[in-house]
């Protein structure tokens, strides 16, 4: 008989439907957690997390006013002092590879950078009242949004170093930020409940109502396709805003009361968030709708924050004073 290359043999067995008698190719690996105590003179509060753009993480150190800086390799972790007063909230890695605080302490926003550790204070303008600053992201020019629970929005112009701010529409509760893939900048009110887009040229915002009432829109997150993803903290919820559609969509968590803190959508489209009720991260799958759960294995981690990077999506146990990664790649 004829012989036939391994290519022919395939392509027959295929066609007779026993493919499966071949060697099957190699699995992905599941998603795993990794978790390290910090390793700090004393509790630092650690409240949110951003990769650092050398393969390390930074944390905002809430308590005593840090940045902090954990490497995987080896466990070891430094801190930045910020200033007199500070208490940081929110970080994040500028497009100048930086990192950028907003720090609640010092009513300033603060930008540490990276490697050389320069730290340099931007105050909210003269007279501002307290803003009890939030968090931040980056827009599509490289300007700075923030967002204050005392009822701000507000812009670092980046090239100049000029900080305005503007009253939010309905007064206290600004919280989550998050930019789009097209440069836009969203952001939540917890104690409002809705979700709003700030108009870049004027710093006025445009208030979406959300369809659960009262569900406490914690965090927001894009997803590739400038999707809006949102956190629910009443509610339980996880939902989603397509601002082209002018549509919504509503998913409950697993579990009798959960509480969604923290939302981030990873560079596959997955949406993670964590649950302070179930003690547990959820990992969500728009299309399949289906929900994965991680089991903390200590009480109360209380994840208020995520980010991460391709492969890798980082959490800060403000709970127990770990930073924990899960790994997906």
């Amino acid at each position: 008989m004829q012989e036939i290359s391994r290519r022919g043999a395939l392509g027959m067995l295929c066609a007779i439907g026993i493919v499966a008698a071949l060697p099957a190719a190699p699995r992905a690996q599941p998603a795993r957690m990794q978790s390290w105590p910090l390793a700090t003179p004393s509790r630092t509060g650690i409240h949110d997390v951003a990769p650092a753009p050398d393969g390390g993480v930074w944390f905002s150190a809430q308590r005593s006013g840090h940045l902090g800086w954990f490497d995987p390799k080896s466990g070891r972790t430094e801190l930045v002092a910020l200033g007199d007063r500070s208490s940081p909230h929110g970080v994040i890695q500028g497009p100048d590879k930086a990192a950028w605080l907003t720090d609640s302490g010092q009513n300033a926003i603060v930008r540490v950078g990276w490697p050389d550790r320069a730290v340099r204070v931007f105050p909210l303008p003269d007279g501002a009242p307290y803003a009890n600053l939030n968090t931040c992201a980056f827009d599509g020019d490289g300007d700075l949004w923030f967002t204050g629970q005392s009822g701000v929005v507000g812009k670092v112009a980046t090239k100049t170093g000029q900080v305005s701010v503007k009253d939010a529409p309905r007064g206290r509760g600004p919280y989550g930020i998050c930019a789009t893939p097209a440069g836009e900048v969203w952001w939540c009110s917890l104690a409002g409940s809705f979700i709003a887009q700030i108009d870049r040229r004027t710093g006025e915002s445009r208030v979406v109502e959300p369809p659960t009432k009262n569900q406490g829109a914690r965090r927001v997150w894009s997803d590739s396709r400038g999707r809006i993803w949102v956190s629910e903290w009443n509610s339980g919820n996880v939902s989603v805003h397509d601002p082209a559609a002018k549509s919504w969509r509503t998913w409950k968590l697993p579990g009798d009361t959960p509480r969604a803190y923290a939302v981030y959508v990873d560079e596959r489209d997955q949406v993670w968030l964590s649950d302070f009720g179930g003690n547990a991260m959820f990992r969500f799958d728009p299309a399949g709708e289906r929900f994965e759960r991680f089991g903390f294995p200590r009480e109360a981690a209380n994840v208020r924050q995520i980010l991460g990077r391709p492969g890798e999506v980082w959490l800060p146990e403000s709970g127990t004073e770990h930073i924990s990664v899960i790994r997906t790649a």
